[in-house]
């Protein structure tokens, strides 16, 4: 045999329990969903900020390649063929070495996805709508 419940059933409650319920449980929904949103939000930031460091670094590897290559016009003039030839293949090899950050930090920001928390507002909004639909019985 079953002990009976110290709940009443839901048909026996009066409005004002049933409000009183009703209030603690979306109070709860709507921490719940902000908890998912934070979560949602720290993982996108986290990509972001490693995609956003990658295109620094593809920076720094360019304003190298713009001063090896800066060097090379300067070697060239002082008639050291040997000098600038060298500072010429650093600073195309730099330059390579850029783009290929360059590309792999915008594909990191791309997986990012935007900043808004997708999951989050598509939960809200199922709980909206049920509530809407429990609502209009």
């Amino acid at each position: 045999m079953s002990q009976p419940s110290s709940r009443p059933a839901t048909e026996s409650l009066s409005t004002g329990e049933l409000v009183t319920r009703l209030t603690a449980q979306m109070s709860t929904l709507v921490r719940d969903e902000l908890a998912l949103a934070r979560a949602e939000l720290t993982e996108k930031g986290k990509k972001a900020g490693k995609g956003a460091g990658l295109l620094g670094g593809a920076g720094v590897l360019a304003f190298y390649g713009v001063a090896a290559l800066l060097t090379a016009v300067i070697a060239a003039l002082a008639l050291a063929l040997p000098v600038w030839a060298a500072a010429l293949i650093v600073a195309v090899v730099l330059f390579l070495v850029a783009g290929v950050v360059a590309l792999l930090g915008k594909k990191n920001l791309a997986k990012a996805g935007p900043p808004v928390p997708t999951e989050a507002v598509e939960g809200v909004k199922r709980d909206v709508r049920t509530v809407k639909e429990h609502a209009q019985r």
